[in-house]
This record gives C-alpha cells, structure tokens and sequence, in this order.
C-alpha cells in the first residue's frame, strides 16, 4: 500500500479520535471488545501510518468513532 494514503489515513485516525475524545487505549481496548487482537501500541503506529489496517478493524472504527468511512479515508 502506498505510504502517504497510509499516513494519511492514520492521521484522519488520530483527528477523529482526539475529536471524540477517546485515548489510544479506550479505542485499542473497544476493538479488543470486539474481536480484534489489537493494543495501544498497534492504534499508535496505525496514526502514523506504521501498521495497516484490516477489514475489520476499519469497520469497527467507524463504528467506534462514530464517523463515517469518507471521513477515514478523506485524502484532503
């Protein structure tokens, strides 16, 4: 994958958690919740674009963020 679509999405990651107000473990220990092997460190390098992202782990936050998928993956 492309490694400014991915840090990109990382940061529209970041933006809307902090806008939440949720920390890193909050949204690390909610995808845990629901079924993903994930941690805080994982949520971290996914906000800089280190790690990429499953299927499941990008439905869940949208889920968990309460956004929606344009929002992640807006590239402006």
């Amino acid at each position: 994958m492309n490694a400014q679509i991915e840090t990109r999405i990382g940061n529209n990651i970041r933006r809307l958690r902090e806008k939440a107000g949720f920390t890193q473990d909050y949204v690390a220990t909610k995808l845990q919740i629901n079924g993903c092997d994930i941690t805080r460190s994982a949520v971290a390098k996914i906000e800089i674009g280190k790690r990429h992202l499953y299927p499941d782990e990008i439905i869940l936050l949208k889920q968990i963020l309460n956004v929606e998928y344009d929002e992640i993956f807006a590239q402006d």
